[in-house]
């Protein structure tokens, strides 16, 4: 079987939007470490675990695992700038954001759509990544309001919310993402 070429993967998966989250911790001398993370997931209602796949080489997932805990700030679509800062390899990711130590002393991003706090669970080989599962915590939702950050073919991208599905599907689609068997 001839291989996949890595241009056409990241293309072709470009094409499947995604929200844009940033991973915080506090470090063990009490600095804050946060990277932007775009591959976040809900995993498991019963018990509550999400994941996220950061970088093998990822010197800040290093400091985020030694904490053992860790926190999933959602952006909202007015902070790019936010996102930019925590993805690029500046020294200190974040000077000129504001933040505050939730009650499980984990850095909460002011003005996000939501903080899930959580703890490491597992670590699994994934590639040149690692998938990591955290039991969820706390959840929060702090100032922030308006509409998720997305990526969408290497870009930025809003969502509006559809306005003309029929009430009907609201409670299937409901169900079908809070659902805990397999019913469909």
């Amino acid at each position: 079987m001839p291989g996949i070429d890595p241009r056409v993967f990241r293309n072709v998966l470009g094409r499947f939007c995604t929200g844009v989250t940033v991973i915080t911790a506090l470090e063990q001398d009490g600095a804050p470490a946060g990277f932007a993370c775009q591959s976040f997931a809900a995993l498991s209602l019963e018990p509550p675990l999400v994941l996220f796949c950061p970088a093998k080489g990822s010197r800040t997932w290093a400091a985020i695992e030694r904490a053992g805990k860790f926190c999933v700030n959602i952006l909202t679509e007015e902070q790019r700038q936010v996102c930019a800062r925590f993805g690029s390899r500046t020294v200190d990711r974040f000077a000129g954001t504001q933040w505050y130590a939730s009650e499980l002393d984990l850095p909460v991003l002011a003005d996000g759509l939501a903080a899930i706090q959580c703890s490491v669970v597992s670590v699994v080989d994934g590639g040149d990544h690692l998938i990591v599962v955290g039991r969820v915590l706390a959840l929060s939702e702090p100032a922030g309001s308006g509409r998720p950050l997305l990526f969408y073919r290497g870009r930025y991208a809003g969502i509006a919310p559809t306005e003309g599905l029929p009430p009907v599907w609201h409670a299937d689609l409901e169900h079908f993402l809070t659902a805990t068997s397999d019913s469909w």
